[in-house]
């Protein structure tokens, strides 16, 4: 299969937070946060492999700041490397304040998807290769990422 750049799947979605979007402390409920995460993560990682996908495990999902009622919320994925059925796919979340112009990140996470064929049995997936710094640094450290999740569910299956 001939591999394909990361910017081949990177995928960019815009909302803005509304009072019915937060909790209590006016803030973005994370389970708003988490859907989002599947959901551009799902687009990136079809857009990889174009075929269905579904979601594998979700090895992190680590909030840094709150987001507020009335901001930007900006989410950002691509894969950021490759097995053979299975994609890692790396999401950047951040905020804006619209009035400001303000961006912090305020969640990163990764998540794991399978590619699967029309008979929804696994299916290989094109390799893929770094463009930028940080996508270099993200794919150079992926294979640790894959020993650690097959080591974690080794240990719940075993």
């Amino acid at each position: 299969m001939e591999p394909k750049p990361v910017s081949a799947s990177r995928s960019i979605m815009t909302d803005i937070i509304f009072p019915s979007d937060t909790n209590y402390h006016g803030t973005l409920f994370g389970g708003v946060v988490m859907k989002y995460v599947d959901k551009i993560a799902t687009i990136a990682s079809m857009r990889h492999s174009r075929k269905g996908v579904v979601t594998a495990s979700s090895d992190s999902l680590d909030f840094l700041a709150p987001v507020k009622v009335g901001e930007a919320l900006l989410l950002e994925a691509f894969v950021s490397w490759t097995h053979r059925s299975s994609m890692e796919v790396y999401v950047k979340v951040e905020s804006e304040n619209l009035s400001t112009g303000e961006r912090k990140t305020t969640a990163t996470s990764f998540l794991t998807f399978v590619a699967l064929d029309e008979d929804g049995k696994p299916t290989p997936v094109p390799p893929v290769f770094p463009e930028t710094p940080e996508e270099r640094a993200l794919f150079d450290t992926a294979e640790e990422r894959y020993e650690a999740r097959k080591k974690r569910k080794a240990h719940r299956n075993g």
